[in-house]
């Protein structure tokens, strides 16, 4: 993958599981990254409910990648 001059490459993708810091009231704290770009679409682990939020908030939410979809696509 070429990397341009001053763009970074995405820290997550989708299908990444992240652990987010706060639980969902199911009681999971694990969800799938389903849409990236200036605002992300995560799906709970437990309950499947999605939400939207914005990149900033999200990366702030995140504790740790629990499963990244890029290291299972190599693995393979």
């Amino acid at each position: 993958m070429k990397v341009e001059e001053g763009i970074m490459p995405d820290k997550y993708a989708l299908g990444d599981i992240v652990e987010m810091k706060k639980q969902h009231p199911c009681g999971s704290k694990q969800w799938e990254i389903i849409r990236t770009g200036a605002d992300f679409r995560i799906k709970c682990v437990g309950c499947s409910h999605q939400v939207m939020l914005a990149r900033t908030k999200f990366e702030k939410s995140v504790r740790k990648i629990i499963t990244s979809a890029a290291t299972t696509v190599e693995g393979v």
